[in-house]
């Protein structure tokens, strides 16, 4: 009993800042990347046989050319976090070749171990804090 409420609180922060992230990040990519974008959703994106569920997916434009936006949400992001996800990133890209894809991971908080191999992997870590 005890686990399924604490597994429903997870979900709801979890959502929760997702709900956040749709809201800041337009508003960064365009600061920060000169990225336009409308509107993130959660997306399932089919690659073979295998689909991977991304808590956020846009389409936006950086001047005239389309830029494609995949990302996921943690409460708190670590190195493993970032190798999980450059390893789901590198499936889900093959589904939009040819475009630019950005990839970034958004979260309360980012360890200094993410912030580097975030750099290395060309990976945005972006802290529900930063503007």
């Amino acid at each position: 009993m005890v686990s399924k409420a604490i597994g429903g609180l997870s979900d709801t922060i979890g959502f929760g800042l997702e709900d956040i992230a749709k809201v800041m990040l337009p508003s960064w990519l365009e600061k920060h990347e000169r990225v336009k974008i409308e509107e993130l959703e959660r997306r399932f994106i089919k690659i073979d046989e295998e689909e991977i569920e991304v808590n956020l997916y846009g389409e936006g434009r950086r001047g005239h050319h389309p830029i494609i936006v995949i990302g996921e949400v943690k409460s708190r992001i670590h190195g493993r976090d970032v190798k999980e996800f450059f390893e789901n990133f590198n499936k889900i890209k093959k589904a939009f070749k040819g475009r630019r894809v950005i990839p970034l991971l958004f979260g309360y908080w980012i360890h200094p171990s993410a912030s580097s191999l975030g750099k290395e992997l060309g990976i945005r870590l972006i802290a529900s804090y930063q503007r």
